[in-house]
């Protein structure tokens, strides 16, 4: 990432948390990814050479942003999805120099229509008290070798619970939680036999 693009994300986190901090309705705080977790989820979508990549919770997209620009050296692409268009998004991606497709859609729908094997990272960042209702599609879409992230694990561990039970108990999944930022779940998609 170069000097400029890191600044840019940096001014945009710093200026997202002083939104949240004034905010008084959780469902409007743009709830940006922990730079330190940005970082590693960028190092883990370079080494598994992640090409299809989907997010669910495009809030202002900071973390497309990261996404996008670790996506460049691997060939990828970079889908975002949200149920609603966030200010200031089109301009913070544009200004970044970084392409993402944007969908505006509900993520279990969009999940459900995606094919079997087709995402080589999905990171969730939305309502945690959604994901468990999405299952199986979480766990169906990743090719062997993928990697589904979730963040906020540790901050909201209850609101997490039944989605990392699912997880667990996924024996084609090896599951493990870094204490990065506000907790990040990472599980590795088994190869096939």
């Amino acid at each position: 990432m170069d000097a400029e693009l890191r600044d840019f994300l940096s001014t945009l986190h710093a200026e997202g948390a002083a939104r949240d901090a004034a905010e008084n309705d959780r469902l409007r705080r743009l709830r940006n990814l922990e730079p330190a977790t940005a970082e590693l989820l960028t190092f883990v979508l370079r080494a598994a050479r992640a090409r299809d990549i989907v997010e669910i919770g495009t809030s202002n997209g900071y973390s497309a942003i990261w996404l996008a620009d670790a996506a460049r050296d691997t060939g990828g692409t970079v889908t975002t999805v949200d149920v609603k268009e966030w200010p200031g998004v089109v301009e913070n991606l544009e200004r970044a120099g970084v392409s993402v497709r944007r969908e505006i859609a509900d993520a279990a729908d969009f999940l459900a229509a995606r094919p079997d094997a087709s995402v080589d990272l999905l990171f969730l960042d939305a309502e945690r008290t959604e994901y468990a209702s999405w299952w199986p599609h979480p766990a169906r879409v990743l090719r062997p070798g993928g990697v589904l992230a979730v963040d906020n694990v540790l901050s909201h561990p209850e609101e997490a619970e039944a989605l990392l039970s699912l997880i667990a108990a996924d024996a084609n999944l090896v599951p493990g939680t870094v204490s990065v930022g506000k907790g990040l779940h990472l599980a590795w998609r088994r190869l096939a036999d």
